[in-house]
């Protein structure tokens, strides 16, 4: 039998730097171990940690998670994703070794791995020795090849199945849903089936301008409507995942998703918190816990297809904010329509620690036109700089899910519009065309079925509220200051 020949040229951490209510992924002693040669597999060890981890058995039921995927190249050529090995899910039928206190999920794809808490518990975790089967004969790797690696971490919260309401019981939101014909009725999602939409008794429906949406349906029971559980990310995409990313690409592909061009902010100077620059090699930024903005659905698209994610839908993003509890008129992430409208005043501005020195008390706070300094804030800055660590001083949503009102803009998938509504919630498989395209079946490729919520620090609370649809349904890829991202997985 021939000697293992692999050799770890160079193990790069995706370390997701910041302060807030869970906080500080890292991923250290990455090493290659127990090569197989017979079935050409390997076993990538490494430690994950993070802050201000949870798992609960009451009220939201849920816990927070990293997810966690592998890229290689073979001799310093270009980077590809990793087929993690999936057998039925359960770690040790995978050939994947979970630490002490941990579960580690795979889904069938193989494209990563969920790692979170195993028990109830909450604090600071840290697990040791975690241990991935990476089948690398199927990703046309050698035995006697040299490889580098690199291992990402993104957290993730997990949302449960469950039945939720849509809609708003007497608010002002535009656009808002409602089951026909009274207008503040709230409409129950109680299944992943398809829902009929229209003017007839009992149907979805929605009033108000075509940014909303085309009042069509139904919506298939292939698309992703919240109900069935799902993993959401706890942040917006921020600019050092986004940098993370785009380092991966080859040339071509750099061209593609260069924000910093004409089709961006047009500068490698900092614009609106963007701090992002790239000319030739590799590229930086300033802020690198400020949330990525200026990126179109085409850029989006290629980051959650590389990361193995997905778009979030628009009803998703109800059940992320909402979850199970009856919804409120005018209410915001946080489950009321109190908020905060006081300038924020800032510490240690733009950097990971960026922290807000008068937060609301007693109130709901975001960023938005009624308190942001003219940019987003660092993600995980409300959260971390809150007096009384709740729900609605932190800004977070009932699963812990942080800046679904204000900030950046949301990117959804909406119901609105035909390509929107054949959406079946494909995941990506965590490789680019050659020129930098995500290539996932019925996804939104330009605009058009795409939309926006949850608003941005120059909106008005208006356009923060859950229920509030008045981008819902935006024909058009708007690229500026006030749009990020974040990714989802359908739950394995």
């Amino acid at each position: 039998m021939k000697k293992q020949k692999f050799h770890l040229i160079l193990a790069i951490l995706s370390v997701f730097y910041l302060t807030g209510h869970a906080n500080n992924i890292a991923i250290n002693n990455i090493r290659l171990t127990g090569q197989d040669l017979n079935d050409q597999y390997t076993l990538i060890e490494f430690d994950v940690q993070w802050e201000n981890s949870w798992r609960i058995s009451v009220g939201p039921s849920n816990w927070d998670a990293a997810w966690i995927f592998v890229k290689f190249r073979k001799s310093g050529g270009e980077w590809e994703h990793a087929t993690i090995n999936y057998i039925n899910g359960d770690a040790t039928s995978d050939g994947h070794t979970q630490p002490g206190g941990a579960t580690i999920r795979t889904p069938e794809d193989g494209t990563g791995v969920f790692i979170y808490r195993s028990n109830v518990g909450s604090g600071n975790v840290s697990f040791q020795g975690a241990r991935l089967r990476w089948n690398y004969g199927s990703d046309g790797v050698d035995d006697e090849a040299i490889v580098d690696l690199k291992v990402f971490g993104i957290e993730m919260v997990y949302v449960p199945e469950g039945a939720y309401e849509l809609g708003s019981p007497g608010g002002t939101e535009v656009g808002k849903f409602y089951q026909y014909p009274g207008t503040n009725t709230i409409y129950n999602v109680n299944s992943e089936n398809a829902i009929p939409v229209g003017t007839s008794n009992g149907f979805l429906y929605y009033e108000g301008a075509n940014s909303v949406g085309d009042k069509m349906g139904p919506v298939p029971a292939a698309f992703p409507k919240g109900y069935s559980g799902f993993y959401c990310m706890k942040y917006e995409v921020s600019q050092e995942q986004w940098v993370a990313f785009f380092n991966c690409l080859t040339p071509d592909q750099k061209t593609k998703h260069d924000i910093t061009g004409s089709t961006g902010k047009n500068s490698d100077d900092e614009v609106s918190g963007n701090g992002i620059s790239w000319e030739t090699g590799q590229a930086t930024t300033l802020n690198p816990a400020i949330p990525v903005n200026y990126v179109s659905w085409v850029n989006a698209n290629a980051y959650f297809d590389w990361a193995g994610l997905r778009p979030m839908t628009e009803l998703e993003y109800v059940k992320a904010c909402r979850g199970t509890l009856p919804a409120v008129a005018d209410e915001f992430a946080w489950g009321n329509a109190n908020i905060y409208a006081t300038n924020y005043t800032l510490a240690n501005e733009k950097t990971s620690q960026e922290l807000v020195l008068n937060p609301g008390t007693g109130l709901g706070n975001a960023v938005y036109s009624g308190t942001s300094p003219g940019r987003p804030l660092r993600v995980g800055s409300l959260a971390a700089s809150s007096v009384n660590k709740n729900r609605e001083e932190s800004g977070g949503s009932f699963y812990g899910i942080m800046e679904l009102s204000g900030n950046v803009y949301e990117r959804v998938i909406s119901i609105g519009h035909p390509t929107g509504r054949a959406f079946t919630g494909q995941h990506g498989n965590g490789n680019l065309t050659a020129t930098g395209e995500a290539d996932v079946a019925n996804w939104v490729i330009d605009g058009p079925g795409g939309g926006y919520l949850g608003g941005s620090f120059i909106n008005g609370p208006n356009y923060i509220r859950v229920a509030d649809r008045y981008d819902a349904a935006s024909i058009g890829d708007f690229i500026n200051s006030r749009i990020g991202f974040r990714a989802v997985r359908t739950a394995p």
